[in-house]
């Protein structure tokens, strides 16, 4: 009796450790495979997979090449989400560090020190949802558009892909919606607040008078 019981326990562990094998490899290999990104050196993209899952209704967006963008706006945007994006490969490891370390303490995934290559892998293929798993696959396709594209044509992208309120996506639709005119026009102080807005741009889009944003907007015009 009592080893038909060790065996039946021996069954059981054996069918987790199998459950829990083949679950691991099924996000190994989820997170391993990448899109193709090849036609993006050339080609605009067209809904993001952040605009397929916007709730919102209709998507305002107008792609613009980034010489029709402000430099106002590229710097301004540069400076508030990535500041090293010219010098890095995709991901800023000193960053990640001190995010998983403020997620350890919270007890939640909360910060991710995404650059703007990582931040255009999620907006052009991935989920809004945060998981440690997206993460791994969204420093994997920005890796993958490092070896395939320049800075420029990155930072183009991003630009003309990004969200920046309600529905609103992309630096012309933002510039036409928050200022009524063309990416190309806008000042140092129209694009600071653009680039400030970014983190939560739902949420500003909805509380034009928030104070944290024209905070932030100011210290990045400084910089400019």
């Amino acid at each position: 009796m009592h080893g038909e019981k060790l065996g039946t326990t021996a069954r059981v562990l054996l069918m987790l450790a199998v459950i829990a094998g083949l679950s691991w490899f099924y996000w190994a290999t989820k997170c391993a495979s990448t899109p193709p990104v090849a036609q993006l050196v050339w080609s605009r993209p067209g809904k993001t997979a952040y605009m397929r899952a916007d709730p919102n209704g209709p998507i305002r967006r107008r792609w613009v090449p980034l010489r029709g963008i402000s430099k106002n706006l590229q710097s301004a945007v540069v400076l508030a989400e990535d500041d090293l994006f010219f010098d890095h490969a995709g991901y800023d490891w000193e960053a990640i560090k001190d995010a998983a370390s403020i997620n350890w303490k919270r007890g939640r995934f909360s910060h991710g020190a995404s650059t703007i290559t990582m931040q255009l892998a999620r907006n052009l293929y991935l989920t809004p949802k945060k998981s440690i798993f997206r993460k791994l696959k969204e420093i994997m396709i920005a890796l993958k558009l490092e070896r395939t594209l320049s800075k420029e044509r990155i930072l183009e992208l991003y630009l003309n892909v990004v969200e920046w309120g309600r529905g609103v996506y992309g630096a012309e639709a933002a510039a036409r919606h928050y200022f009524g005119k063309g990416a190309a026009s806008l000042s140092r102080e129209e694009a600071a607040y653009l680039a400030a807005i970014l983190p939560r741009p739902r949420y500003y889009d909805r509380n034009r008078g928030a104070q944290l944003p024209q905070e932030r907007a100011a210290v990045i015009e400084q910089r400019l």
